[in-house]
C-alpha cells in the first residue's frame, strides 16, 4: 500500500453564473481534507463561491492520441458544421 495521499483535482467557480474551472491539484487523505486544503490554497482572497474536488484516479479521459478518432464529426451529420457555404464579410467572425 502506498504511503502517499491520493491526488485531488481542484475546480473553483469564481462567481455565481460562471463555470467551474480547474485551478490545480493537491494531495489529501480524503475529500473533506481536500476541500479544506483547496479553500486555504486556492481561495485566500475570497475569489471563490464554490469548490469541487475530484480524486484524480476517478477521472476518465480519452487518450490524446485518439482525439481525431473520438472527436471527428460524423460524415452523416454535415449540418452540424456548416462549411458548405461562405459567410459574407460584413457579418464578421462567427
Amino acid at each position: 500500500m502506498s504511503k502517499e495521499w491520493p491526488l485531488w483535482e481542484i475546480f473553483i467557480r469564481g462567481q455565481h453564473g460562471l463555470s467551474h474551472r480547474h485551478v490545480g491539484s493537491l494531495h489529501a487523505p480524503d475529500s473533506e481534507m481536500a476541500l479544506k486544503n483547496a479553500r486555504d490554497v486556492y481561495t485566500r482572497r475570497n475569489e471563490g463561491v464554490s469548490i469541487w474536488v475530484v480524486e484524480s484516479a476517478k477521472i476518465a479521459a480519452f487518450d490524446p492520441d485518439t482525439a481525431e478518432h473520438n472527436f471527428a464529426a460524423p460524415k452523416s451529420k454535415v449540418y452540424r458544421h456548416p462549411t458548405f457555404f461562405e459567410i459574407p464579410e460584413d457579418v464578421g467572425a462567427m
